[in-house]
């Protein structure tokens, strides 16, 4: 399908009757995107904390994903809301400091926020509290790291183990409120299958190894024409310790994923238009590119620009996977396109501007 044309589709609100008794026929839209069998090609949508942040935002984003599993066999791979990694990475410091009232504090906020997201989706009563059940075991295995008296011996490893429960309480929200838009979809834990070394906190994957496992994960999902809601930021140890990619590396993870899906497209859906040839907040002659090639793209990412993660292009350029950013709130814009080729006419866009003025406006927040 083409990704110029994605935009949210609206999802019927179930009525206060239908939620009392459970039967909501109206809160779930008919699902007509049949097995991937039956659809042309593979996406991968990766989603951003600003994207996520709220009931809202998240069947706004889950809008999206319908329209295109109407054409298109879809994987998600989500960050967590905005803030909420910070808010993680916040009980780690508190621990180190032997703060452990102030870390359980922290703690049950985070537990409280997603309840509170979960209470504004409106799911049907059993999907509802089947959801519940989920984050208050997510929550308890968060609190079982922060003892109420004490000491923890803090290191890179339990900063890696805090920080991945910002995406795993994230997917779970967001598979059920793709359930609500009517899209068959399952929550998946990255970490059952990404594979990686033991640099905690800026661990790197091992490529094939997670090819392989992954796509014994979420090929039969995709065959069922099962969404899977993936965890970015985050994997394992052979032994199945739990690491992240480092900090910025959401996008990374969505690559990952699209390569594990043989995606022919993955798209980043953050809070701008695109990429502009400079900050279009700090400058009137930023220009919006419609098109760059998988080498300036990764050019500017190694350059320091707000562009990708520096490891997206070159693993999209192996298997010629187009990348889109574009805007989660403007999904009428185009954005822009990565890929092999560019139009001459972005050609001549750029030579207004050296590789290195390039930025994106701004990025999406959250646990990149």
């Amino acid at each position: 399908m083409s990704l110029e044309n994605v935009q949210e589709e609206s999802v019927a609100e179930p009525s206060p009757a239908a939620l009392r008794t459970g039967i909501a026929p109206a809160a779930r839209a008919p699902f007509a995107g049949g097995s991937c069998k039956q659809r042309r090609n593979a996406l991968a949508f990766k989603f951003g904390g600003s994207s996520l942040l709220g009931a809202d935002r998240m069947l706004h984003a889950a809008g999206l994903v319908r329209s295109a599993t109407q054409k298109s066999c879809v994987t998600v791979v989500v960050s967590a809301m905005k803030g909420v990694t910070d808010h993680l990475l916040s009980v780690a410091h508190a621990l180190a400091d032997g703060k452990l009232a102030h870390a359980r504090r922290e703690t049950e906020l985070v537990l409280d926020l997603h309840l509170d997201v979960l209470d504004h989706l409106r799911l049907r009563d059993d999907d509802g509290l089947r959801v519940g059940r989920e984050l208050h075991f997510l929550g308890r295995d968060l609190l079982h790291e922060v003892p109420s008296h004490g000491s923890v011996a803090v290191g890179a490893e339990l900063f890696d183990r805090l920080a991945s429960f910002g995406e795993r309480f994230s997917a779970r929200l967001f598979a059920a409120a793709l359930e609500k838009s009517g899209v068959p979809a399952v929550p998946v834990t990255s970490s059952d299958f990404v594979l990686t070394c033991d640099t905690f906190r800026d661990a790197q994957p091992h490529l094939e190894q997670t090819r392989q496992r992954g796509r014994e994960v979420l090929l039969p999902l995709l065959e069922a024409g099962v969404v899977p809601v993936v965890t970015g930021f985050i994997g394992a140890t052979p032994d199945g310790r739990i690491t992240t990619l480092g900090r910025n590396s959401s996008d990374f993870s969505g690559a990952i994923i699209a390569h594990v899906v043989d995606a022919d497209e993955l798209v980043i859906w953050t809070d701008v238009d695109g990429i502009y040839t400079a900050n279009p907040g700090e400058s009137a002659e930023a220009l919006l590119l419609h098109e760059l090639s998988y080498d300036e793209a990764h050019a500017l990412a190694a350059g320091g620009a707000k562009v990708l993660h520096a490891k997206v292009l070159p693993l999209a350029a192996e298997t010629e996977m187009v990348v889109w950013v574009r805007n989660t709130f403007n999904p009428q814009a185009r954005g822009t396109r990565i890929g092999s080729r560019r139009s001459a006419g972005n050609a001549r866009a750029a030579s207004q501007d050296s590789v290195s003025h390039f930025s994106i406006a701004a990025r999406d927040g959250g646990a990149l």
